[in-house]
């Protein structure tokens, strides 16, 4: 059922950043290979951002692989704790959600995890199952577990603290809250982010003091976005998102900095370490970096869309981009996605003095002037659907990108 537990940690060591600790991990990994019973993997998520990106997914790949190795995996969706807000990185505290929108969220969430994990092998939970249940009692023996020196040493916390910036006392429960949710599982590992450091940590604090085996801590690091300065963000327009068209992300992964080839191998791809050497032994021998991010586009495409849809998006690629068919800057027009055809965005055209008239067009049609993703449009072409970032060349010179 299992690898040897040598050569799972191989395939978990790949692309971490930290893990709390090591031996704990292969001594772990040991016990399930020689009972043959899998390990509980748990992830929390908070339900107040449901758009994920490649620098999101980073520990849901990682979550794949063990997923992949055998192991158990639990999502756990903070509902209750969503209601006070991770105050995590924040200069100040965070507006608690509505139920209503952890509850959207929160949807929205699990149908992108399963663009990842295999969801017949995964158990989602909601800790209000648990959490609202609590006892004022029960609440304050948890809250005598830790001190409020710990709590303080926490980066956000502390910053504030000396800044004079209001922290509520709610806010110190979201961290005990967390490690309560590794209480109830029974979880075994951890995972997280870097920014995570301290909410996971408390929960191997807690499992110990009411004497449960401790769960092991993985942190994964921050993946850079496509500026290859700031960690990927949706704010900064730097992020390539899982739910993007094939052919958005294949070109977005085309733009990732030479530099950060591998640490996208390594973060946001599911290949075994030894083929991540292999691919630093061909860079470090001169091998044109474009063509191994070419096959980094093609795996990343291929995990969140499947093969057929990523051929397409190479094909796209190629064409409208590769072969310089079409210029860099080109103006943008908004449409609504998926609803609008060639025959319907027509008067746009018009209006924004891109064409003349619709017998203009017409007229270029039929002289096979006119293209769409560098492939020319036929009369019986007219009612094809436009698509995020698709092309239209009308002559020579006029290019319009079409977006939602």
């Amino acid at each position: 059922m299992f690898l040897k537990p040598e050569e799972q940690l191989v395939i978990i060591q790949k692309g971490v950043d930290k893990i709390v600790n090591e031996e704990e991990l292969l001594a772990k990994l040991e016990h399930s290979f020689k009972e043959q019973k899998p390990l509980t993997i748990k992830l929390g998520l908070d339900p107040s951002a449901p758009d994920i990106h490649l620098g999101h997914a980073v520990v849901l790949r990682k979550i794949k692989q063990m997923q992949d190795l055998g192991h158990r995996v639990v999502i756990i969706i903070g509902d209750f704790t969503g209601r006070i807000g991770d105050p995590t990185g924040k200069a100040k505290g965070r507006i608690a959600l509505s139920d209503e929108i952890v509850k959207e969220n929160a949807k929205t969430y699990c149908e992108q995890i399963f663009k990842i994990l295999e969801k017949e092998k995964t158990t989602v939970r909601f800790n209000s199952e648990w959490l609202s249940k609590l006892t004022f009692e029960e609440v304050i023996k948890l809250a005598a577990t830790t001190s409020v020196a710990r709590i303080l040493e926490r980066d956000d916390f502390y910053k504030r603290y000396n800044n004079q910036v209001s922290i509520g006392v709610h806010e110190f429960f979201y961290p005990l809250m967390q490690a309560y949710d590794s209480v109830e599982i029974f979880a075994d590992i951890e995972l997280g982010g870097t920014d995570q450091t301290f909410n996971i940590l408390m929960g191997r604090t807690l499992q110990k003091h009411l004497g449960l085996e401790k769960q092991i801590a993985i942190f994964m690091p921050l993946l850079e976005g496509l500026d290859g300065v700031e960690k990927m963000s949706k704010s900064l327009g730097n992020y390539i998102g899982v739910n993007e068209a094939p052919e958005v992300m294949f070109k977005k992964v085309m733009e990732v900095p030479d530099a950060l080839i591998i640490k996208y191998f390594e973060l946001a791809t599911d290949e075994h370490p030894k083929v991540i050497k292999e691919v630093k032994n061909r860079l470090s021998k001169g091998e044109n970096p474009r063509d191994i991010k070419l096959e980094l586009a093609e795996i990343i495409t291929t995990l969140y869309h499947g093969e057929e849809a990523m051929r397409r998006a190479k094909h796209y690629f190629e064409t409208a981009f590769q072969k310089k068919q079409i210029p860099d800057n080109i103006p943008f027009m908004l449409i609504e996605i998926g609803k609008e055809s060639v025959f319907d965005i027509i008067p746009t055209l018009i209006a924004k003095d891109y064409i003349k008239s619709k017998s203009e067009f017409m007229r270029l049609i039929k002289q096979n002037g006119v293209s769409l993703n560098g492939e020319k449009i036929a009369e019986d072409d007219m009612d094809k659907i436009l698509m995020n970032d698709d092309v239209l060349q009308i002559g020579k010179k006029r290019f319009i990108q079409f977006i939602k």
